[in-house]
């Protein structure tokens, strides 16, 4: 089992946090770690919904699973809680105590910050690709906008009424990390 992390990274005016939405649909790009040829592009996973188990099963819960050419058992991926990704964190390593996938400010410094963590059993996810809706942008105001987000082209921008507040997401970038 290996978890890997969805880190972002954005220049940020006027926003407090940057989130994903609970339940939001991920949509990644995965491939077979022992092989280089097998790939998937652009699965889309409903973070929603566990895939149902066939009876029996000793499979434990996740949100998507394929079968790669070849091999005997599915492989998997989890989308892990705040609460599950913690306890897998301490157990992947001892530096990884302070990763935090709480909604937050991105930093001011360019440095990419976890948002989710993804546990693999025999999928190597390596891209993220926005589909549109899946984040929520709260500004320095309190206000949340969460419709409409779409940072697919690595920009959004809005404006705040209740607080008088241009607010804007530019240069989104995202990246996978193994832990």
């Amino acid at each position: 089992m290996v978890v890997f992390l969805l880190c972002i990274k954005a220049d940020l005016d006027q926003v407090a946090s940057l989130s994903l939405k609970p339940g939001a649909n991920l949509c990644l790009s995965i491939k077979n770690p022992l092989s280089d040829f097998e790939v998937r592009e652009k699965i889309t996973i409903d973070t929603s919904e566990f895939v149902e188990q066939e009876p029996g099963s000793r499979e434990p819960a996740h949100h998507f699973h394929i079968k790669w050419e070849g091999s005997k058992k599915k492989s998997t991926m989890t989308i892990l809680s705040e609460a599950e990704a913690k306890s897998a964190l301490k157990k992947a390593s001892k530096k990884s105590k302070s990763i935090d996938l709480s909604p937050r400010p991105l930093g001011q410094s360019g440095t990419f910050v976890p948002i989710c963590a993804i546990e693999c059993r025999g999928i190597e996810p390596y891209k993220f690709h926005c589909l549109g809706n899946e984040f929520i942008v709260e500004t320095e105001g309190g206000a949340k906008f969460e419709d409409d987000v779409d940072l697919s082209e690595g920009d959004w921008a809005e404006y705040d009424e209740e607080n008088d507040l241009s607010v804007s997401v530019e240069n989104f970038e995202s990246k996978l990390m193994a832990v």
